[in-house]
């Protein structure tokens, strides 16, 4: 599956936010720019910018404004990216150096505090109020998500039920956010508007759960990030979780141990047990099953090639390998 497809869907709508993400970047402070600049220019798939267009025009609604939304919800996502790699002392990310291991921490979360501000101007222009209140509802959910999630850092009693509330949080929001926002500013139904925000919920779920297996069975060259990450960082990720509940005694006390003190040093036997318990297979499934009832919840939109290209997006999503 070559994901140009759906990205050619709406080629020159996606070439346009490009032009605004460029354009709002611009500070009387040169740093600002600069480590903006840096952050947006790394090469990111760029999905949930890609949600908006692609809702926005399955919806019948594009245009200046779509585009000002989808780069509004780039510069809320890069600005959690920014606090999220010094909350987690990450050293590269997209296959380069953070922006904190470049600058410094302080920098880098006052750029994000910028990136932030700056998105709340955008939506004060787009002068939509049902959307200001999604984005704005959005940011505080992914703030408490990543609040709970550093919470439970090095608890190996964290349950699956813990473990989806966090990254429901924290990832799927802001793809709930995307296409609820979308069909706000598009005047959907509310059969529409339900549908869309479900379906971005579903796929934020899946696509973090991908993420999570790759931390286990994926390669820091193809990932673009070190694996072993959240491991290292005592983050009782889905594959451990069910590690700890499923595997042998053997292997749960393993994984305990591993998570209790962080670090990498049993990595590859924690690869191996993650494999044997069966916990990535679990997780694997888990992300395809989410991702078939999010496509379901697609029939609520007119037959097009913009749904088509939701469809494999969603697709995309669950056989990526970084």
């Amino acid at each position: 599956m070559q994901p140009q497809a759906f990205y050619r869907a709406v080629a020159d709508d996606f070439s346009a936010v490009d032009g605004i993400i460029k354009k709002q970047l611009t500070s009387r402070v040169p740093l600002v720019s600069k480590i903006g600049d840096y952050i947006t220019s790394a090469g990111g798939k760029r999905l949930r910018p890609l949600l908006v267009l692609l809702c926005g025009k399955a919806l019948g609604r594009e245009g200046d404004d779509m585009r000002l939304l989808a780069a509004t919800i780039e510069f809320l996502h890069t600005a959690t990216l920014l606090h999220d790699d010094v909350v987690d002392m990450s050293g590269m990310r997209r296959g380069r150096k953070t922006a904190n291991a470049t600058w410094g921490n302080a920098p880098s979360v006052l750029v994000g505090d910028f990136l932030y501000s700056r998105s709340f101007e955008m939506m004060v222009e787009l002068g939509s109020m049902p959307v200001m209140k999604i984005l704005s509802q959005a940011t505080r959910i992914i703030a408490e998500g990543e609040v709970l999630q550093l919470s439970k850092v090095r608890d190996a009693s964290t349950t699956e039920e813990t473990y989806m509330e966090v990254i429901r949080g924290k990832t799927a929001m802001l793809f709930e956010a995307s296409t609820h926002s979308a069909a706000a500013l598009a005047g959907a139904t509310p059969e529409q508007s339900e549908a869309l925000r479900t379906f971005g919920d579903h796929l934020g779920v899946a696509f973090q759960l991908v993420d999570d297996l790759l931390d286990y069975r994926g390669d820091a060259e193809t990932l673009g990030k070190n694996v072993g990450d959240d491991l290292a960082e005592g983050k009782p990720t889905l594959p451990l979780i069910y590690t700890m509940r499923e595997g042998t005694p053997e292997q749960a006390a393993l994984v305990r141990k591993a998570i209790q003190k962080g670090g990498i040093e049993d990595l590859e036997s924690i690869r191996e047990a993650v494999e044997a318990s069966g916990s990535l297979e679990y997780t694997a499934q888990l992300a395809r099953d989410y991702v078939a009832r999010a496509i379901v919840c697609l029939e609520a939109l007119p037959p097009s090639e913009y749904r088509d290209a939701l469809v494999e997006l969603s697709e995309f999503a669950v056989a990526r390998t970084h």
